[in-house]
């Protein structure tokens, strides 16, 4: 059975309530395992033992959180053994302008130096969904949409023969 990791940090709810979302689009399959877990609480084991690795955070001076940060910074460890795992992203903030593009490249930029396969979207939040304040029904569909399409390319390589 493939493992689909959703961690994220949240404050306020609403990257928290991304996440949910998240995990409902990619439980729309009976055959994968979705993990949703705070970072707080995220092992190096837990990133290992994933398929596919999806990270949520707010905006926090145009970055992703410390919480967030710390998590990538004690992966460290794990150099090298993310490779060819999947990967997205996803973040909120209180405004418009807020950061939100800039905090999902600088988590993307951190799954890419550990090897991983990023999933974007051709449509709806290209680099992964954001939101601005509390999930409205725009973000909720890319984040159900981000769900499935993490779901199918880990089938997909799956399918391959490749390992995600």
């Amino acid at each position: 059975m493939s493992h689909i990791l959703i961690t994220y940090y949240s404050n306020s709810g609403n990257t928290e309530a991304m996440a949910g979302s998240i995990a409902e689009g990619a439980q729309s399959y009976s055959d994968m395992q979705v993990v949703t877990k705070n970072v707080k609480h995220i092992s190096n084991s837990d990133l290992q033992n994933a398929d596919a690795i999806i990270v949520g955070s707010p905006t926090y001076y145009g970055t992703m959180a410390a919480e967030v940060k710390t998590m990538f910074d004690n992966s460290i460890e794990l150099h090298g053994a993310l490779d060819g795992k999947i990967g997205a992203a996803f973040a909120s903030s209180g405004g418009v302008g807020g950061g939100n593009e800039t905090t999902v490249l600088d988590i993307l930029k951190a799954l890419l130096i550990h090897g991983m396969i990023i999933q974007g979207s051709p449509e709806g939040d290209h680099y992964g969904p954001v939101s601005i304040g509390k999930p409205d029904e725009r973000v909720v569909q890319n984040c159900l949409q981000l769900g499935r399409r993490v779901t199918e390319l880990v089938k997909k390589i799956k399918q391959s023969g490749m390992s995600a």
